[in-house]
């Protein structure tokens, strides 16, 4: 299926190249022929006029180690035709195009945290696998390290528009309309890739854009922007350093995993440091109250087990509801998830802390001297919500026009996600469930939409990867099948790698079902389990 291009003015993008254009000596679909791709056939695509686009590079790059800008590191990359372009105000995007052996594919990877630079280790996995590559910096440069800056917004108010949505579309039309004068022809399919910030990003393709892509890949997402760096980032933060007597340091956070694994980690009947489904966990943190006289270093003080209590609830309006989803309890102790994510090396540095007070202070509020203890939910969230919902958040449950548009979307979420709760990737995806179904009952509801949304809870899976659990899994691969052989995704298998091998491998079962063990065979192999609905 080829999507067409909806802005004005790509149609002008084959007839600029007309008689240049690379043969790669295949099929339509199923292009694995080689191709001799000569330098000069790369830089004429700098002439390609695309609609408020200037293309600054366009070269031919050889097999090898390619040294991206910014990047701390070469990438080993198949010969490839790189693009670089810029779309007014300031959206940058590259296209990298396969040299020798596409596979007539066109794939764009979405970033992580406030973007700011392009995602060229993804652009590189794409290009390897034989797809036309691409990706965007959402349209402003990163000022610093920190991937959670935004510092750019104050300056610039107007590039958030383009960071919330509109960068990711443009590079999508864009990028097919490169690919396809570069190579004569459209290409056949159009996939997204994209988890955290990616997820929002893929989400609101899917919501806003849904017919840039056949298939999109999303995870963890980010989706519901506003209210999750308010009711998550900023709550967080409020409930370890609000008072300062509430912070746990690194240690107490293995402290607390190590706990909730002890107390929960056989409900789901195997021992294996995962809770399958840890809203079956009711473990209470107050068992881990210091004594009196007891080492503070091996318990939690008063005021930091209601921390633990306010975060796994999330914060709650005058009227007692949630207003965001608190994290569930399971992988505290992983390095990647409460130390990263909650605590930090220290006050003042868990990821948390610095992605909240950036966004508030240059996105919502425009004040550099915001103090995010001076935040009230009832006061302050309706104002954010209206400064920055508009752009950012994309919470729509109506997927209907993605399904008539033939487009399939493969979601994920890691139940250990110490950033983003894996419990507001379901609530979504129960509202999306409602609204397909359009009232019918629960079960044809779920068919309705399992037919192109399906959701994959990940048991153990941090944010995005790592954890106690398998995390490595192909899913694009199961997208392709399900968009161009039209075999659905009935399981996926996930590894835990150690060392460069595998110790463990689990099925990820389409939602609401979960993997459950034969009772036969070890428990490290997925052919021992079998994917049932809970009752």
């Amino acid at each position: 299926m080829r999507r067409s291009m909806t802005l004005p003015g790509c149609a002008v993008a084959a007839a600029v190249l007309a008689g240049t254009a690379v043969s790669t000596g295949g099929a339509a679909g199923g292009r694995s022929g080689a191709a001799s791709v000569e330098p000069a056939a790369c830089a004429v695509l700098a002439d390609l006029a695309l609609p408020d686009t200037a293309i600054r590079l366009a070269e031919r790059v050889p097999a090898g180690a390619f040294m991206p800008p910014g990047a701390a590191r070469p990438l080993e990359v198949p010969a490839f035709c790189r693009v670089a372009a810029t779309s007014e105000p300031a959206v940058n995007f590259e296209v990298w195009l396969p040299a020798d052996h596409w596979n007539g594919k066109f794939h764009t990877a979405g970033n992580g945290g406030m973007a700011g630079v392009i995602s060229y280790g993804a652009m590189a996995a794409a290009l390897h696998r034989g797809y036309a590559a691409s990706s965007t910096d959402t349209g402003h440069v990163r000022p610093g390290a920190n991937g959670f800056d935004a510092t750019w917004a104050l300056d610039r108010p107007d590039l958030v528009e383009d960071f919330g949505h509109r960068s990711l579309h443009l590079t999508a039309v864009y990028g097919k309309a490169i690919t396809e004068a570069f190579y004569g022809a459209a290409p056949d399919y159009a996939y997204y890739v994209g988890c955290s910030k990616g997820g929002q990003q893929g989400m609101m393709e899917a919501q806003r854009y849904p017919e840039d892509f056949d298939g999109l890949v999303v995870g963890n997402p980010a989706h519901d922007w506003t209210r999750f760096y308010a009711g998550a980032h900023l709550w967080y933060a409020l409930a370890t350093l609000g008072d300062p007597d509430s912070y746990l340091p690194p240690a107490k956070a293995v402290l607390l995993g190590d706990a909730v694994t002890g107390a929960c980690d056989a409900i789901d009947g195997i021992e294996d440091g995962v809770l399958d489904d840890p809203r079956a966990c009711d473990f209470d943190p107050a068992a881990l109250t210091c004594r009196a006289g007891q080492d503070e270093g091996s318990c939690l003080t008063p005021k930091q087990v209601q921390a633990v209590k306010d975060i796994w609830r999330g914060p709650v309006d005058a009227a007692g509801e949630v207003i965001y989803p608190g994290l569930v309890p399971g992988g505290e102790a992983d390095p990647g998830g409460w130390p990263r994510w909650v605590t930090g090396p220290d006050r003042y540095r868990s990821t948390h802390y610095l992605a909240a007070n950036g966004f508030m202070k240059f996105m919502v509020f425009d004040d550099p001297d915001w103090d995010f203890r001076s935040w009230d939910y009832g006061r302050d969230l309706p104002v954010a919500l209206e400064r920055t919902g508009p752009a950012l958040d994309a919470n729509d449950p109506d997927l209907r026009p993605l399904r008539d548009a033939g487009g399939k979307l493969l979601l994920y979420h890691g139940w250990s996600d110490a950033d983003i709760s894996p419990l507001g990737t379901i609530d979504y995806y129960e509202d999306v469930v409602r609204t397909v179904g359009g009232g019918a009952d629960a079960p044809a509801a779920l068919a309705e939409t399992q037919e192109f949304f399906r959701l994959f809870m990940v048991p153990g899976m941090g944010h995005c990867r790592g954890g106690p659990g398998p995390d490595t899994f192909d899913a694009l691969s199961a997208l392709e099948e399900w968009v161009e052989q039209g075999r659905a995704p009935e399981r996926i298998t996930a590894s835990k790698v150690e060392g460069g091998e595998v110790v463990r491998t689990r099925p990820l079962c389409p939602y609401p079902q979960v993997a459950q063990w034969s009772g036969a065979g070890s428990t490290d192999d997925a052919a021992n389990f079998r994917c049932v609905t809970p009752e």
